[in-house]
């Protein structure tokens, strides 16, 4: 391992009982910072409300680290809506950000697009299909940013357990994120959990920032950070455990080739010869071939935005 990284891990990697929560309010208050949860939704009525929740009564109620939740709803089927806002949530949906644009399907679509309907100095996401869920996902990330002027990004790490056994699941970040970052990359080695959805940053790089729209997000994020602001402003503290809903592998195989192609036009800012996946499921005549197109558009930067710019000054 570089011996950058190794100097990262022990400076820059922490745990959550690290900073306890008396210690980030004090530093939330001297500094005047604010914090917005945000929560990216596709159908997930079955797991938001209980994260909502949680971070309502334990860093709104009982401390007031959090300043809003938002819930931005990316087109879901079920009651994820109705549930986030029963719960306590401001609830947005995509479309109806930014209509000028027409949006597109993705989950980095609907953080780029949260920049518009938040207002926190640090942006805090947390995936909507969590369970079991600690607030300290959220206080543990955004702490640093607020004691520490000098972390501009923090990444959250935990244990992924996969069918009761542990440390089995982030099959895509170990089969496809991990081996990219460590050959391309390798200042972003000493990163547990490069691809997970829980992370928090000061909106002042956020706004500076192209978002891959789709599962690319998390990679292309963590990569142009590091060019942006180096390895020293970002950091990463261990949550705990971190359970969720499982996809199957041909979906992760659809996730691998978006995240293969944002680091791909990373390194040669240049085009897929083929931006598609072929894939094969078994039908009644044998396998039979199933095509997906890759994500292959990304966001500017929000500060390129007109209407953000008015928001801004307004």
């Amino acid at each position: 391992m570089l011996n950058e990284v190794e100097r990262w891990l022990a400076t820059r990697s922490w745990s959550a009982s690290d900073r306890p929560l008396h210690r980030i309010m004090a530093a939330k208050r001297s500094t005047g910072r604010t914090v917005s949860v945000v929560l990216p939704a596709l159908n997930e009525e079955e797991t938001v409300g209980d994260i909502v929740a949680v971070i309502r009564h334990d860093l709104m109620q009982q401390v007031p680290l959090v300043d809003e939740i938002v819930v931005v709803d990316s087109g879901s089927t079920d009651r994820t809506s109705e549930v986030a806002a029963a719960a306590g949530a401001r609830v947005v949906h995509r479309d109806d950000i930014l209509p000028r644009i027409p949006a597109v399907p993705g989950k980095g679509e609907v953080l780029w697009r949260s920049l518009l309907v938040t207002s926190g100095d640090i942006v805090c996401f947390i995936d909507a299909d969590l369970k079991e869920f600690s607030s300290d996902f959220v206080s543990g990330i955004v702490g640093p940013l607020l004691t520490d002027p000098e972390v501009d990004l923090v990444k959250g790490m935990y244990d992924r357990p996969l069918g009761g056994a542990a440390g089995q699941g982030g099959r895509v970040t170990e089969l496809m994120a991990r081996p990219l970052l460590n050959m391309h990359w390798p200042q972003l080695a000493g990163f547990v959990q490069p691809l997970g959805g829980e992370y928090a940053a000061r909106r002042s790089l956020l706004e500076q920032l192209p978002f891959p729209v789709g599962y690319g997000v998390e990679l292309g994020m963590l990569v142009d950070a590091l060019h942006l602001v180096g390895l020293n402003a970002l950091a990463q503290v261990d949550v705990g455990v971190r359970k969720h809903r499982h996809q199957d592998g041909q979906a992760l195989g659809r996730m691998s080739a978006a995240i293969y192609r944002t680091a791909q036009l990373r390194l040669a800012r240049g085009h897929m010869i083929r931006p598609a996946l072929t894939q094969f499921e078994r039908g009644r005549d044998g396998f039979e071939p199933r095509t997906y197109s890759v994500d292959t558009e990304e966001r500017p930067p929000m500060v390129e935005i007109a209407e953000y710019a008015e928001q801004k000054v307004a």
